[in-house]
C-alpha cells in the first residue's frame, strides 16, 4: 500500500483501502498510514470535521456554475439553446445536482451566507432562461419563469426524504420539539 492513501473503517476490526483489499487487523505497522483530513467526500455529500456542511455546499455550488456556464457558452446571444431548453437543463439536472442528500444538509440552507449563495446559483439560471439585462432583480426573474426560490426547493426535497424515509419506519425523532 501505499504511504497516506485512505482508508475506510468499518465495524467490523478489519480495514478496507481505495481498491477493496482487506487488511487483517489494525496494528502498529499501518498507523503510520492514517492522517486527519479535514474533509471526506462520499457519493453525494462531502463531511467536514465540524459538520457545518459549508464544504458540501461550496463543492455543490461550484458544480452548479460549472453546469450553468457551459450551457451558457453552448448558448449564444444570437445563436444557441432556446430558453425553453435552458429552463429544461436547469430544472432536470442542475438542480437536482444541487439538492442532492437534502436531509442532512438542509439546516445549513437556512443561513444567511447559504441564502446568498443559493440566490446566485439560482440568479446565473434565471439570468440564462430569460436573457435580460443583469440589473434585473432575482426575485423578478425568479417570478417571470415561475422557479421558486433554491432555499424552498432544498426544504421540500427533505421534506419528501422524511416522508419516505417516516412511511416505511426508518425515521424517528430523536430530539421531540
Amino acid at each position: 500500500m501505499r504511504s497516506g492513501c485512505q482508508l475506510i473503517l468499518t465495524r467490523l476490526s478489519s480495514l478496507y483501502s481505495q481498491e477493496g483489499n482487506t487488511l487483517v487487523s489494525l496494528n502498529h505497522t499501518f498507523l503510520g498510514l492514517l492522517y486527519i483530513t479535514l474533509s471526506v467526500k462520499y457519493p453525494w455529500v462531502v463531511l467536514d470535521s465540524w459538520l457545518t456542511w459549508r464544504v458540501h455546499l461550496d463543492v455543490r455550488i461550484k458544480k452548479a456554475h460549472n453546469m450553468l456556464w457551459t450551457c451558457r457558452r453552448a448558448c449564444g446571444v444570437t445563436c444557441g439553446l432556446s430558453p425553453k431548453m435552458v429552463h429544461w437543463l436547469y430544472i432536470s439536472i442542475i438542480r437536482p445536482s444541487i439538492t442532492s442528500a437534502p436531509l442532512v444538509w438542509w439546516p445549513d440552507c437556512q443561513t444567511t451566507s447559504a441564502m446568498k449563495r443559493l440566490s446566485g446559483v439560482q440568479r446565473l439560471a434565471c439570468l440564462g432562461i430569460t436573457r435580460v439585462i443583469r440589473t434585473t432583480p432575482t426575485s423578478a426573474m425568479e417570478a417571470f419563469t415561475c422557479l421558486p426560490p433554491l432555499k424552498l426547493v432544498v426544504q421540500s426535497e427533505a421534506r419528501s426524504a422524511v416522508h419516505h424515509l417516516w412511511n416505511p419506519g426508518c425515521w424517528s425523532y430523536l430530539h421531540p420539539s
